[in-house]
């Protein structure tokens, strides 16, 4: 019981950039219904997104543990550490084997994964971005997907105009521990 239960939560924390399937389908469909890109995008997303996750974790727990994955709109964002460079490759080949996947962003680390501290300077950093963009009503932020690894900070989603998006990566910039914003945010063409 106990293993399973850490695999869980493991499961849970692997997938950040996933926040619906970690809380139940009916919350799934009230976050999806909300976002820019719709309740079925969002329920397709997340399927491809527990998908990838299920096969890594069939392959190699160090690999699943490692590797972040945000999607949207099929646009598959790898972020993280693995330990070898062939890992990298391995990972990438998992996620084109997923039906509905129609790009991979391949932003994995070749290394150490981080420490405890890094961790959770990390997760600091996301968490206080996300207050940031709940708190801004310039900002849509149910609309964006974050990530940070080693302090550079990986956003995914639709920003409504450019105005919004360079609000969004100002805010993460202005976050202490912040290293580097790397934006895959479309803006929104409607």
């Amino acid at each position: 019981m106990r293993v399973s239960m850490a695999m869980l939560v493991v499961a849970a924390l692997a997938l950040g950039g996933c926040v619906p399937l970690a809380i139940g389908a009916g919350g799934a469909a009230a976050v999806g219904a909300s976002q820019q890109r719709g309740l079925e995008q969002a329920v397709d997303d997340n399927e491809i997104s527990f998908e990838i996750n299920r096969k890594l974790l069939a392959e190699d727990g160090n690999l699943f543990k490692g590797v972040a994955t945000q999607v949207r709109g099929g646009r598959v964002l790898l972020s993280g550490v693995v330990p070898k460079a062939e890992d990298r490759v391995r990972v990438v080949r998992i996620v084109w084997t997923v039906g509905g996947v129609k790009e991979v962003i391949n932003e994995l680390r070749v290394g150490e994964s981080a420490g405890f501290g890094q961790a959770m300077a990390d997760t600091t950093i996301t968490t206080k971005l996300r207050a940031r963009l709940t708190g801004d009503r310039n900002v849509s932020g149910i609309n964006y997907s974050i990530e940070t690894v080693h302090g550079t900070v990986y956003l995914m989603g639709t920003a409504l105009d450019r105005a919004e998006l360079d609000r969004v990566i100002a805010h993460a910039r202005d976050i202490s521990g912040v290293k580097n914003v790397v934006s895959y945010v479309r803006i929104d063409k409607r």
